[in-house]
């Protein structure tokens, strides 16, 4: 069945709270999990960010939307309870409740609209902003600011990769070098950088301390490649690797390793670590290597401890 979206989860969160007793959200989260049937992998699942499971994000925004619809009520912080008006809406046996039908309520298009706001002084909705707004959108804010964000990243992710392919090889492997020193291998960059090129053995295009120390070392084979890379080239950077006594080793391409080269390193005795291209370019966004930010946004919340009174 899947995760149900959080348009879907209003009705069966207000029908939770029909008693009207205070529910703590975790009550309804596990009440609601076990109703949909939801399996520990789908309970388990995070958004992209990491920072919360999905179906408690969920569960979270349909309580929010129909709190702003006066359904619900805050009671204290992660404490709820039903209203006189949500009371009211149950007893009319509807089959659903969603933004549509919360859009009967001025208090609920207030708060999407931004209407409040601009009577404030502030500055108006964007243009369209509404339009966008009355469609019937399945994904909680934190969904859609995220799917947001890693369409942005595959497309900068691309972008990387056909940049890093129009470098010279050289580039590309002094690329790979301070890419793992900014993981934390190799000590300093001018350290890790001396090593590249520097073992004239065939499959090896330089070698990285593992450590700061120096305790063992990491063999490292960059290619820039267009077709897929087989077991053959993977056994070759094994081969050279036993030929210096090395255990582990790093192959990182542009492109991508075949399933018979991926099973391959998973037999053998080396430690070979294989990055293609994909993952090449996501661990140089999040190491902030040939990147730059752009534009910063800050996701808040209430700071609990400030309204306390001692």
């Amino acid at each position: 069945m899947g995760i149900p979206d959080f348009q879907s989860l209003m009705l069966p969160v207000l029908r939770f709270a029909a008693d009207g007793q205070e529910h703590a959200k975790r009550d309804v989260v596990n009440v609601l999990a076990d109703t949909f049937g939801l399996t520990d992998a789908e309970r388990a699942e995070m958004l992209p960010s990491g920072q919360q499971h999905t179906f408690d994000n969920r569960v979270q925004w349909a309580i929010v939307y129909m709190k702003h619809a006066g359904l619900l009520e805050y009671v204290r912080r992660g404490v709820f309870r039903g209203t006189g008006r949500g009371m009211e809406v149950l007893r009319q046996n509807p089959s659903r409740i969603d933004t549509k039908f919360l859009s009967q309520y001025p208090e609920f298009n207030e708060f999407r609209s931004g209407s409040r706001r601009e009577r404030n002084g502030h500055l108006p909705a964007p243009q369209g902003l509404q339009d966008q707004q009355d469609q019937e959108v399945q994904q909680t804010p934190e969904e859609r600011l995220e799917d947001g964000y890693q369409r942005i990243r595959l497309e900068l992710a691309q972008e990387l990769l056909a940049r890093i392919m129009g470098c010279s090889p050289s580039f590309f492997e002094r690329l790979v070098v301070e890419l793992l020193v900014k993981m934390g291998y190799g000590g300093s960059r001018k350290d890790a950088g001396e090593a590249i090129g520097r073992s004239g053995d065939e499959g090896i295009d330089g070698i990285i301390k593992e450590d700061r120390l120096g305790l063992d070392t990491i063999y490292i084979q960059a290619k820039r490649w267009q077709g897929t890379i087989g077991r053959p080239e993977i056994q070759r950077f094994t081969g050279a690797l036993i030929g210096q006594r090395a255990r582990k080793g790093i192959f990182i391409t542009t492109s991508d390793f075949s399933r018979e080269a991926r099973e391959y390193v998973s037999h053998i005795d080396s430690k070979i670590v294989l990055i293609d291209g994909e993952q090449l370019a996501q661990l140089m966004i999040d190491f902030g290597v040939g990147v730059s930010v752009a534009t910063v946004y800050e996701i808040k919340k209430v700071d609990s401890d400030y309204f306390s009174e001692i």
